[in-house]
């Protein structure tokens, strides 16, 4: 499938003439009667209409969420792939509230969670047209001993990305802004990662930038405090980025 492409910044989306016909079924998502409280209590702080339209999930899309909680965000691009697209939620087994899952699936058909060893969060080559990670690309330079996260592989890990998205597929990556340094020194203190270590690890594996939005930035953000930290919890400066794998 041939993607759409564009690059955006907050103001942009702000500016545009005419949304593109898709955009109104981002509406009908975020507005779904299947959606919970506690989903619609997130909204304010994730701005998922905006991440969505930047995002431009088309119908029949196949979509990896990855590393994917409680479904927040597969819930959002199942009603967006709809009945002819499937979303693969991905956790690690630690990591995945099955209950919270119940709701979801009865109300999401084209949702296929998948609870796994982290070392086995792999794709089929050739399987995806978009890999969606929200808040987690920094995990993959974390590891703990108490919650049953190895070491991961990075190089190998994204090598699996470029080899499981389809020819001119996206990755969609949001996570906190941190300060620049060793990226598994900064994830394991602060939970954050420098955009230029995402921009430098993407492009190593064969992906290419091809937009940004500016729609989470936050300059009140104190980079160096824990984003768990409540003076800063939900409301972390944050970047959203898409990045392509090109037509060979």
């Amino acid at each position: 499938m041939m993607r759409k492409l564009f690059s955006v910044t907050a103001l942009a989306l702000a500016i545009l003439p005419t949304a593109p016909a898709w955009a109104d079924e981002v509406d009908d998502a975020i507005a779904s009667a299947s959606r919970t409280e506690a989903d619609r209590a997130l909204d304010a702080g994730r701005m998922p209409a905006e991440v969505l339209r930047f995002s431009a999930v088309e119908p029949g899309d196949t979509i990896v969420d990855f590393m994917a909680g409680g479904g927040y965000y597969s819930a959002l691009l199942a009603d967006l792939t709809g009945k002819k697209g499937m979303v693969y939620a991905i956790n690690p087994v630690r990591f995945h509230p099955a209950n919270e899952w119940e709701g979801r699936l009865a109300a999401h058909s084209n949702i296929r969670p998948m609870a796994v060893d982290p070392r086995a969060m792999v794709l089929a080559p050739g399987s995806v047209d978009m890999i969606f990670a929200h808040l987690t690309f920094h995990d993959l330079y974390w590891e703990s001993e108490q919650y049953a996260f190895p070491r991961l592989d990075v190089d190998a890990m994204l090598a699996n990305w470029f080899a499981a998205v389809k020819p001119g597929g996206e990755v969609i990556i949001v996570d906190h802004v941190g300060p620049t340094g060793d990226p598994r020194e900064v994830t394991d203190k602060l939970h954050r990662i420098a955009p230029q270590t995402v921009i430098a690890a993407m492009g190593s594996a064969g992906f290419e930038l091809a937009g940004q939005s500016d729609v989470l930035r936050r300059s009140d953000d104190d980079l160096s405090k824990n984003v768990f930290d409540e003076a800063v919890r939900g409301k972390t400066d944050r970047f959203v980025m898409k990045f392509i794998k090109r037509d060979s």
